[in-house]
């Protein structure tokens, strides 16, 4: 590579380190060994107060506490809480007369991060629960009254139709409950539950009985006030991957409270498909049957930090356009699962845009069809026959270096054409040591002489980055790896694979583990600087950026850093292939050189250019040396950006 080369592969290494430091998440602060197995409400998903135990959840008892006469909205009095446990396939819910919401919703097929601290018949602590404990449950109605009251359902007492207080349903059962909150004059609010044995999906009707003299505004709002609740050991990385979406018109609109302490909110009016909160892997959405032109929806957010400790909560609201009559029903789809592309895409409703497939410089459109289309499918299928995922990346990482491997024969092909042409270079060099601008002048005109393009290396990696920036979102989110284990030390592919801690914070990069895939990958890719830099120049390159690419890694899920290692692996294998490879590639001019057109044309001008303004600087006052470099640099600027956004 010449200087030119190397400049460029300055600019994209740099523009992807600031991207990957930007996004890198920061690992969580260590926490502090205890001879407790209860784990407190901040590290851990609590235990249920009062659990009904595995062997004896056919009879559990219901809660009996009543807060004395207190007077409620509508003329009613607090009734005792009943709480009603569903367990499906798929999940165990448990369900609050005290507001007829969701008190608790645990995951079968997930478990906790700590779950081995605990016995294998301890469920509710083996297993992920997603609704935050805060104000017993979540799922409420709210709307104000035409006398100015606010009105969540959440405090008010409902009756269930339900006669046992533990249901167990098979994949193809379902169970349908109501609740009735009754008040007086005939005021009714009933909630109607259908739970489904193998589905994450509920079916949600609303009926408002005898309320058109009460609800102002022609409105009501079906809310998910608490967020969800977080799962994960990394809370600033999960925080990271936590926001809010609502679904309109075909868009996502994504609010995202990013920023230590800060607040969101976002008002949509018109036709909602869905609104959800979701976490790094888990996902609340609500969605109505029959959208309305005059619903919309409404969206807050907060981001806290307490030590080293991040949180994101979210609440969402649909708003639900009130007919004004005696007599309204709304029936809706709840979702309360994982973010798992499939399981969300077979429900009909855009569901899948949820999961982020990551972006890079705003090119979405470019790098989420690539995840989506082909590098997930490809994945789940070869899980298929490869119940290990580790082996599975391994085999991704091969298929994808073949599909690459047209670019990457003719970047290397380019690079060796550069090294063949170096001796004439040099000489350049040594016959014009004290004219700069003529040395570059003259090879200018060595490439156009011989057809060769000083950025042909470069340009087919660039056409590669889409696809590798892809697998970065991929294998950061892919709920398919969460908690998978491979071999040796590497037990969780969504997780750093540590092999020892540090005990102070690397300045810049903020890590203070040691990851034995990210110094594999540094060794392969000073491995394969070795042998594709041949400038004495930038032998400084060979060490530095595999340093800084370690470092970078270190705090980043070792599925990924497994499949940067094999492809880098497999580049090494390649690239000592081509440079052994006795093609007898010979350096032939090219017939009509001045007829090159296109890029060595702009070269070859811009080279020109350069020289005539150095000679005009040499001329004139110092002032007006000072005015005439920034623009020269300004020029350079230009043609660098002509280069990437033209060529």
């Amino acid at each position: 590579m010449d200087r030119q080369s190397t400049i460029a592969f300055i600019l994209i290494g740099v523009i992807l380190v600031v991207w990957l430091y930007l996004n890198s998440p920061t690992p969580p602060p260590a926490l502090p060994e205890t001879n407790d197995s209860t784990l407190t409400a901040q590290d851990t998903l609590t235990a249920v107060e009062d659990t009904i135990p595995v062997e004896k959840a056919e009879e559990p008892e219901a809660k009996t506490e009543i807060a004395g006469e207190e007077i409620l909205p509508f003329g009613t009095t607090r009734l005792p809480e009943k709480i009603i446990t569903i367990d499906t396939k798929l999940a165990r819910i448990e369900l609050t007369s005290k507001g007829a919401k969701i008190r608790k919703y645990y995951l079968k097929n997930y478990e906790t991060w700590y779950h081995e601290k605990f016995d294998e018949n301890d469920f509710y602590n083996r297993h992920v629960q997603l609704i935050n404990p805060d104000n017993g449950g979540d799922f409420n109605l709210i709307f104000v009254t035409k006398e100015g009251k606010l009105v969540n359902t959440s405090s008010l007492d409902f009756t269930s139709d339900a006669g046992n207080y533990f249901y167990k349903l098979e994949e193809n059962d379902s169970l349908t409950l109501k609740y009735k909150f009754e008040g007086t004059d005939g005021k009714e609010i009933v909630k109607t539950f259908k739970f489904f044995g193998g589905d994450y999906a509920a079916d949600i009707d609303i009926e408002f009985s005898n309320f058109q003299d009460v609800i102002s505004s022609f409105r009501y709002d079906v809310a998910w006030t608490n967020g969800i609740n977080f799962t994960e050991k990394n809370s600033v990385d999960e925080a990271y991957y936590s926001n809010a979406a609502v679904y309109a018109g075909g868009e996502q609109v994504i609010i995202d409270a990013s920023s230590p302490d800060e607040k969101v909110s976002k008002d949509i009016n018109g036709k909602v498909d869905w609104a959800g909160v979701k976490s790094k892997y888990f996902s609340v959405i609500i969605s109505p049957n029959d959208p309305n032109d005059d619903g919309g929806a409404y969206v807050e957010g907060t981001h806290t930090v307490k030590g080293e400790d991040v949180r994101e909560y979210y609440s969402v609201s649909l708003k639900v356009p009130f007919k004004n009559q005696s007599y309204q029903k709304d029936s809706f789809k709840l979702y309360i699962g994982p973010v798992e592309y499939n399981t969300l895409k077979t429900y009909g409703r855009s569901f899948e845009a949820l999961v982020d497939f990551g972006s890079f410089l705003g090119l979405t459109f470019i790098i989420r069809p690539i995840s989506e289309y082909f590098l997930l499918p490809l994945m789940k299928f070869l899980h298929q026959f490869i119940p290990n995922y580790g082996f599975v990346i391994i085999l991704l990482s091969i298929i994808v270096k073949f599909a690459l491997h047209p670019l990457t024969k003719q970047s290397m092909k380019s690079m060796k054409k550069m090294q063949l042409l170096q001796p004439k270079i040099n000489e350049l060099k040594e016959k014009y040591k004290d004219d700069p601008q003529r040395v570059q002048k003259e090879t200018m005109k060595l490439y156009s002489t011989y057809g060769i393009n000083p950025m042909g290396g470069c340009f087919p990696m660039l056409l590669q980055m889409p696809i590798l920036i892809a697998l970065w979102s991929l294998f950061n989110v892919a709920i398919d790896i969460r908690q998978q284990p491979f071999i040796l030390w590497i037990d969780n592919l969504s997780a750093p694979d540590v092999i020892f801690k540090l005990p102070f914070k690397v300045p810049i990069f903020n890590i203070d583990v040691v990851s034995g895939l990210a110094l594999l990958l540094g060794v392969t890719m000073f491995l394969q600087q070795k042998q594709s830099v041949r400038d004495p120049s930038q032998k400084a390159l060979v060490y530095i950026m595999p340093v800084m690419f370690t470092l970078m890694f270190m705090g980043f899920p070792s599925g990924l850093n497994l499949y940067y290692f094999m492809f880098n692996l497999l580049s090494i294998v390649q690239q000592y292939y081509i440079n052994h490879k006795k093609d007898d590639m010979e350096l032939v001019p090219v017939a009509n050189p001045k007829k090159k057109q296109g890029f060595m044309a702009r070269m070859l001008e811009a080279a020109e250019k350069q020289a005539q303004t150095q000679k005009q600087i040499q001329s004139k006052s110092k002032k007006e040396k000072i005015i005439d470099y920034e623009s020269k640099c300004e020029t350079s600027l230009n043609y660098i950006i002509l280069f990437l956004f033209n060529y």
